[in-house]
């Protein structure tokens, strides 16, 4: 059985407690590893490690921070397979997925805040009241909290700018998923980065995630999860007035109308419903069609979903793998009986596979309205809900029956409505006739209940500085 420790100080550590949490293969449910039971004395040593650090790495110059992104990056994409077979193991995610995409994602993030750190830029200002140049100098020591659905691809978008900043990081990865983090923090030790500038303290919520949001030297903490905890953390980190960045949860509509060139689109409509067992934030799970072509949409949408290959993660033909864990299992099927006693009418799946690991086969449900706890909760499981439209507005009118405000799906040639729609959809990110479409520089978060803040691009390296204005008197001319 592997021993994932903790990474502090360039060392691998074992919990100072002396205790272990077993990792599960999600495929088969039993356990493969266990990983460090960090609590406040953990943190404290990880804390006091990226404290030491910071002077140092917070002084070099920008593009010296960058060359050890890049070299961080390069590592990781020599071992690209390697980390993707971890991936799937660790998640149950299939291996092409964590091969082709999240792994890859990884390595884009680590070099795209390469560049924003040679890149990012202060702002003077002048003509109005002397000359004023803004600084913006790292914070110190950041937490960033990132979950188990994306394990690598989300703890690199975390660290990757916080450590292009000048600050240096305590992480903490999902204590379901900890293997790829603990192995990143052994590739950055192999390449000599500098001790303490990234430590990895792994535990639950409760023990150690509480403790790292609460330490009086942690300045910022960046979080990705469910919005319980977000709510969670935000009422921690408030009375000490700490900076937080919220991604949180998200019951994400999809809009189809029938100009829309669906057809050929179908197997996008279906993955951004289904891809990673529909655990993603960003998937569609309320699928709203216009009328006029619901029974065809809805006929061919089953039947390609009836085709997904549920099997083994590290099947090249799997297209999808279990869910992450006995926990979540539990969850999703409790969701699926609430939904059969809100009168849901399932057309396909929505049943446990009789096998070993925690397998439910993908499910699209009719026949529920927008009141429904099936269309109102985050159920985040291969589970999508059908429901019809008239018209414009009652398409909008059901998107936003929510208290989450994450992403949303439009798909249509009218540009028009395309616009007009995008204008009043309450979520933070708009995708039109595409699904999962990244550019890095732009900004990404949810809200409502989808969270608080944004990241990507410059809205990241700002969260991780503090804007300092300096005003210089300008002799007037005699």
């Amino acid at each position: 059985m592997k021993s994932l420790p903790h990474w502090i100080d360039s060392q691998a550590r074992p919990a100072s407690s002396g205790r272990w949490l077993e990792v599960f293969d999600p495929s088969s449910g039993e356990a493969f590893a266990q990983v460090a039971a960090g609590d406040a004395t953990d943190v404290d040593m990880a804390v006091a490690a990226a404290a030491k650090a910071f002077p140092a790495w917070s002084s070099l110059r920008n593009s010296e921070r960058a060359a050890w992104l890049e070299k961080l990056a390069s590592a990781l994409e020599a071992r690209l397979e390697d980390f993707a077979r971890a991936e799937s193991l660790d998640g149950g995610k299939p291996y092409s997925l964590a091969r082709d995409a999240e792994i890859p994602r990884a390595v884009s993030n680590l070099r795209f805040f390469a560049h924003a750190a040679t890149q990012f830029a202060s702002e003077s200002h002048h003509g109005e009241a002397g000359l004023n140049y803004t600084l913006r100098a790292p914070l110190g020591v950041v937490a960033t909290i990132s979950p188990w659905n994306l394990p690598l691809y989300l703890f690199t978008w975390k660290i990757a700018p916080a450590l292009a900043a000048g600050n240096t990081v305590v992480a903490k990865p999902s204590e379901v998923t900890p293997l790829t983090a603990t192995l990143l923090g052994e590739l950055a030790a192999e390449i000599g980065l500098p001790a303490g500038v990234l430590n990895i303290v792994h535990g639950t919520g409760a023990e150690a995630g509480e403790a790292l949001v609460m330490h009086p030297d942690i300045k910022a903490i960046s979080f990705t999860g469910s919005t319980v905890v977000g709510r969670r953390i935000a009422a921690l980190a408030t009375p000490h007035l700490k900076k937080v960045s919220l991604e949180l949860g998200g019951k994400n509509p999809t809009l189809v109308f029938a100009d829309s060139d669906w057809r050929v689109q179908l197997d996008t409509l279906v993955r951004s419903a289904f891809q990673n067992s529909g655990q993603i934030c960003l998937c569609g799970s309320r699928v709203l069609v216009e009328r006029s072509i619901y029974e065809e949409f809805r006929d061919a949408f089953v039947e390609r979903v009836a085709t997904l290959r549920l099997g083994d993660p590290s099947d090249e033909n799997t297209q999808l793998g279990p869910l992450v864990s006995q926990a979540h299992f539990d969850k999703v099927k409790t969701c699926l009986d609430r939904a059969r006693s809100e009168g849901g009418r399932f057309l396909v799946g929505g049943h446990a596979l009789d096998r070993a690991g925690w397998f439910i086969s993908p499910a699209v449900v009719e026949g529920l309205g927008p009141d429904t706890a099936s269309n109102r909760e985050e159920i985040f499981g291969p589970v999508a809900t059908l429901q019809a439209f008239d018209s414009e507005q009652e398409a909008l009118a059901l998107a936003n029956a929510s208290e989450y405000g994450l992403a949303a799906m439009l798909w249509t040639r009218d540009l028009d409505r395309a616009h007009r729609l995008s204008a009043q959809l309450r979520a933070g990110i708009i995708w039109v006739n595409t699904w999962l479409m990244r550019d890095l520089r732009t900004p990404f978060g949810g809200m409502a209940a989808s969270g608080l803040g944004r990241e990507g691009g410059t809205e990241a390296m700002r969260f991780f500085t503090e804007a300092k204005n300096v005003c210089l008197a300008l002799d007037k001319p005699p």
